[in-house]
């Protein structure tokens, strides 16, 4: 059974609500960013706080508190309607990059500086300025209880920079109503642009050894950095491993070239469509005239949907397995994964950026990753819409206030076509 969409005029109530709220939107990013919590090392602590007293303030929020190290804190709020239907999950991240007081801001990293409609401060964009923009969409929700059935879930992760074990995988894995039918994240991107899905990945760690000896008396020893070169050689042929995408993904990718790449880097369509592969570190040797007895590596492998972690595994055993001298290790590793780009919540969500933007957004895969692939490992369908970021990770990190205040309007309007729009759900 289907509820009747919203009203029109209720739409257009909560969506000016949001807009009207600019003021008080822009104190909540500035309060969260004067919150310092740079991972490393991870503690949470002061963010947790601010962030629990604003969701308080959210009509009818029940707050939970969930410390899964020392330092490292998970927010959960539920808010229902009061009826049957959904559940719609919104989820953010407080932790950040390292502060980086050394890289030459001109304003403080915690100042929230307001200056030129750009709102400035470390995690800004990554993101705090998204977390911002779900609680006021929550907020403005929850005053409009009678224009949506079932339930609002915000989930705020204190350990998304370090692969999320502590945060969002450990709600996920603990906390049934962390789950739901849905998620929206504010996590950084563009409003030109709805991220339905992200590459896996696969880091592992190649370790060559050796027999020493001098180094004019090369026919007395083994290099391990030559055994090293032919493993890094054999590592980078993984970039030639076929790609079986859904065509649906593959459509996806091409139609959003025009836009996202300008937004994105020239490229990003190859990128988001082939194994690549990131030899990030090498290390060996003690002096150039000594043959090294040990040499180590580390890569980035990153997977396109279309290929599966079973297939790299092999791959990296067929490639890596018999060179004399050479073990590996895989370190970290999570699959490719997506949401349907014609799913509900991806639907809803261009519906209610068409109309925020007056124009509708393109819908992509996104290069890297968030907590959106762990909502999707656990089957919760998932979009990543969020401010466009600028100097994310290095100086003078901002974001502009006119997208915050838009994309704030677009996860209100999105989260009220989805909870309107089916009585079935988890709730």
């Amino acid at each position: 059974m289907r509820n009747a969409e919203p009203a029109p005029d209720a739409r257009h109530n909560i969506a000016n609500e949001v807009a009207a709220g600019r003021d008080a939107l822009i104190a909540m990013t500035q309060r969260l960013v004067a919150a310092s919590s740079p991972n490393p090392p991870g503690d949470v602590t002061q963010a947790a706080d601010v962030a629990a007293t604003l969701l308080a303030e959210i009509d009818g929020a029940r707050v939970e508190w969930f410390e899964t190290a020392p330092g490292i804190v998970n927010l959960v709020a539920m808010i229902d309607s009061g009826r049957p239907g959904k559940r719609l999950v919104f989820n953010g991240h407080l932790d950040t990059f390292p502060l980086g007081e050394d890289l030459g801001w001109t304003v403080s990293p915690l100042g929230g500086t307001l200056r030129d409609g750009k709102l400035y401060g470390r995690g800004v964009s990554d993101m705090k300025g998204g977390i911002a923009a779900s609680l006021v969409a929550t907020q403005v929700l929850a005053r409009h209880r009678n224009a949506w059935s079932g339930e609002i879930v915000v989930t705020l992760a204190g350990d998304e920079e370090n692969m999320g074990s502590l945060g969002s995988r450990w709600l996920l894995e603990n906390i049934s109503h962390a789950k739901g039918d849905a998620m929206i994240s504010g996590d950084v991107g563009s409003p030109l642009v709805v991220r339905f899905g992200e590459k896996g990945l696969c880091w592992i760690e190649i370790d060559a050894t050796g027999q020493p000896a001098h180094g004019a008396h090369v026919h007395k020893g083994v290099n391990a950095i030559d055994r090293l070169r032919t493993a890094l050689e054999g590592l980078k042929r993984l970039e030639a491993l076929p790609v079986n995408a859904p065509p649906a993904v593959t459509a996806a990718i091409m139609a959003a070239k025009s836009v996202s790449e300008p937004l994105s880097g020239a490229g990003e369509a190859d990128t988001l469509q082939r194994i690549t592969v990131n030899i990030g570190t090498i290390s060996g040797g003690v002096s150039p005239n000594l043959v090294p007895s040990h040499a180590r590596a580390a890569a980035d492998i990153r997977l396109p949907v279309g290929v599966t972690l079973d297939e790299v595994e092999a791959a990296l055993r067929r490639e890596l397995g018999a060179i004399d001298g050479v073990t590996w290790r895989v370190i970290e590793k999570y699959p490719p994964g997506f949401t349907p780009p014609h799913h509900e919540i991806v639907r809803h969500t261009v519906a209610a950026a068409t109309e925020i933007l007056g124009r509708a957004p393109v819908v992509n895969m996104r290069v890297g990753a968030s907590d959106a692939r762990l909502y999707r490992m656990f089957g919760v369908p998932s979009v990543v819409f969020g401010c466009t970021p600028f100097g994310m990770g290095g100086p003078d990190e901002y974001i502009l206030v006119d997208e915050l205040v838009r994309v704030a309007q677009v996860h209100a309007l999105a989260a009220l076509a989805f909870l309107s729009d089916s009585e079935e759900g988890t709730t």
